[in-house]
């Protein structure tokens, strides 16, 4: 039976889904019926993940939207629900590293820049998506990581790691606040997976001063040998979509070969 014959009426948004994680993830979940509506900046890489998918049969479309931008944010999903008459699972995963730097040499739009994009962003889509979940529940998926929730020494990070952390909080209060519509909010956090996201990393001289040396000289992934693949990720974000985790929410899995364990 083909995709097009399995294909369920469930609708997800996937941010940052032209590429890494996001990318490996909308195809994940157009094999299993879902259509995904993929939203990114990079309309390039976007497009080719749609062209995958539907050349195997799934469904996908595309809005470029800037995720600092909450009119953009709001009309994005508006537009879905319009469209397709509802929406099932919100996977937040867009994000940067942004600037690597001292803590006192970071300047305060560097700092903007990075909670603004990784946390209101999660924020808001979570926001917009609420009224469209409540009659019929959904599930929520937020890329936290394990930056800033179990490990600490990502010297210069400390911008991105109070982000991840703060999505932690969040993810657990919209849970606990959720509940009632059967809307469930869970967080993954990978460790090092192989993506493009150091594309978006900056690093200043700085964080040269406050670096303490750490050595792994068997590596940092015991289980693995290595970074994690996206493929490995999207599974995890499939089983949280999927009625097979109904009764997890307000729960953060860690996804990283035991590095931080370490």
């Amino acid at each position: 039976m083909g995709l097009k014959e399995q294909r369920s009426e469930k609708v997800a948004i996937v941010t940052g889904g032209g590429s890494g994680i996001g990318a490996a993830t909308a195809k994940r979940l157009a094999e299993s019926g879902i259509h995904v509506c993929l939203l990114d900046i990079n309309y390039t890489g976007a497009d080719k993940v749609r062209s995958d998918i539907e050349n195997s049969g799934g469904g996908a479309c595309i809005h470029e939207v800037d995720i600092r931008e909450e009119r953009q944010i709001e009309a994005a999903i508006d537009d879905i629900v319009k469209k397709y008459g509802r929406l099932d699972v919100l996977f937040c995963n867009a994000g940067i590293n942004g600037t690597l730097s001292s803590i006192e040499h970071l300047d305060v739009s560097d700092w903007d820049r990075t909670i603004e994009t990784n946390l209101r962003s999660t924020f808001l889509f979570v926001k917009y998506s609420i009224p469209h979940m409540k009659e019929n529940g959904g599930s929520i998926i937020i890329t936290s990581s394990i930056n800033g929730n179990r490990r600490f020494a990502g010297f210069g990070m400390a911008a991105y790691s109070t982000s991840k952390a703060a999505q932690i909080g969040f993810m657990k209060m919209a849970a606990l606040e959720l509940a009632r519509y059967k809307i469930r909010v869970n967080a993954i956090c990978p460790g090092a997976i192989e993506t493009n996201i150091d594309l978006s990393t900056e690093k200043n001289e700085s964080v040269k001063e406050i670096e303490i040396p750490i050595e792994y000289p068997e590596g940092m992934q015991p289980l693995a040998k290595g970074p994690g693949q996206p493929e490995q990720v999207a599974s995890l974000v499939s089983f949280l979509a999927s009625d097979e985790s109904s009764h997890i929410s307000g729960t953060e899995i860690y996804i990283d070969g035991t590095e931080s364990l370490l």
